[in-house]
């Protein structure tokens, strides 16, 4: 059991027993920090603090050494997409060559809309197209959780690879029927879109390589160069706001298009480490009503809390979603160069993040902002508004590599580069939002 997993059953014990950090530090004569760490998977509890943990909380110690004894299994969960004639099956092999040779424990959950076309079960077969989506979802969830119950009885590092995901089913209705489709499920799109780690998206060779474009290999595929192009187009957009989206081109050969998707997920999955290459730019107030009009563009709010932090390691916690439904983060950064930063990430349920949130750095004030992700080519770009704010925003374009050349959309008018200026990283923001504010009263 990982230290992250162990953690959360010393918070699930403590819980059903009625007891607070505060009683159990006391019970054990630990700081109130200490329980803090144990339960957020930061340190292991010593032997004799064991014992005591398993008196407290009415269990026996050989049961706690067992869960430490197993060896750790960590699950990443990416999604595969792209349009028509992508390169999908090929990229799909891959990965799975590639991964397995460095270690991995590949699982590959194979494309749900064929496995149902090929079946007799279509949108041209069903009463409804919605009807065909609402059934796609269902299986694609019940795959998913069997996959990933299997993922948890493996060791060492587990790779779930989606062919699609769920949120692929947006581009086939409009906005509306989606989300009566998943409040039927009750569920809703923030949830879902972000139940997976990263989407990389593979663009058709409509888009580009036209002689390439064809429908020989996969019979459930019908659609022209046009539509397909279209189809491309509205994938994008449904994948658009998720906080790990890249997108790979047909700028070069379709092998060097490869080489580049495996890149990027080694380069995400910290292979050899997770490297986090950005610009940021200062930019004049955008057009609020012309962003929320494009379909490539999705809108999501965030508060960020700093934490205390240690050894030079900037954390903290994110509250993200819209509409009241949110997901949780904790994030932790090194910085190793003016562009390159090691960046770790991992989900929280919602009582760790509120749990986390007693560590918050008060010093430092709590970002709240609006951000406007948009896919704009092979790029995507972040532009995040600030209530502080009426003048200018922050527009932040992730980059594969920090010669990957910049550009600008022409509703963007461009202040100056601030990737280097600490005066706008969010962790000195956080220090001056309150002078900023008082200087806005007045």
């Amino acid at each position: 059991m990982s230290k992250i997993d162990f953690g959360n059953y010393l918070y699930g014990l403590r819980k059903n027993c009625g007891l607070t950090q505060r009683y159990v530090a006391y019970e054990l004569n630990v700081s109130n920090k200490a329980v803090s760490k144990w339960e957020n998977g930061y340190a292991t509890p010593s032997l004799d603090k064991l014992k005591s943990l398993a008196t407290l909380y009415n269990v026996e110690i050989d049961d706690l050494l067992n869960l430490i004894d197993k060896k750790d299994v960590k699950i990443t969960k990416i999604v595969l997409t792209g349009g028509p004639c992508a390169g999908k099956t090929t990229a799909l092999n891959w990965i799975n060559n590639y991964f397995s040779d460095r270690g991995y424990n590949v699982i590959m959950i194979p494309e749900t809309a064929t496995e149902l076309i090929n079946g007799g079960v279509a949108p041209w077969t069903c009463g409804k197209p919605n009807d065909f989506q609402s059934v796609l979802i269902k299986l694609q969830k019940a795959k998913e959780e069997s996959y990933g119950n299997a993922a948890a009885t493996m060791e060492g590092k587990v790779l779930i690879v989606c062919d699609r995901g769920i949120i692929d089913s947006k581009a086939y209705v409009d906005e509306l029927d989606f989300k009566k489709i998943l409040n039927g499920l009750n569920t809703n799109e923030v949830q879902e879109r972000d139940s997976y780690d990263a989407v990389f998206h593979l663009v058709s060779a409509a888009n580009g390589k036209e002689d390439a474009y064809t429908l020989s290999n996969n019979t459930a595929r019908t659609e022209t160069v046009e539509e397909a192009r279209r189809l491309d187009d509205r994938i994008i957009s449904s994948w658009t706001g998720h906080p790990h989206f890249r997108i790979i081109d047909n700028s070069t050969e379709f092998e060097e298009k490869l080489e580049r998707l495996l890149k990027e997920i080694a380069s995400f999955l910290g292979e050899p480490e997770p490297l986090e290459i950005e610009r940021k730019f200062l930019i004049y107030y955008p057009n609020i009503k012309e962003l929320e009009s494009m379909t490539n563009c999705s809108k999501v709010d965030i508060i960020q809390t700093y934490l205390k932090s240690t050894d030079d390691i900037e954390r903290r916690v994110r509250a993200r979603g819209i509409d009241g439904h949110y997901v949780y983060y904790l994030t932790e950064k090194k910085k190793i160069s003016g562009l390159k930063r090691v960046e770790t990430e991992r989900r929280l349920t919602k009582d760790e993040y509120l749990n986390l949130l007693m560590e918050a750095d008060n010093r430092l004030h709590t970002i709240h902002k609006t951000r406007y992700c948009i896919s704009e080519g092979n790029q995507y770009l972040e532009i995040d508004i600030y209530p502080e704010w009426d003048k200018q925003a922050i527009m932040e374009i992730e980059l594969s590599s920090e010669d990957q050349e910049v550009k600008i959309p022409k509703y963007i008018k461009i202040i100056k580069e601030v990737t280097e200026d600490d005066n706008y990283k969010n962790y000195q923001m956080a220090k001056e939002m309150p002078k900023m504010l008082v200087k806005k009263a007045r």
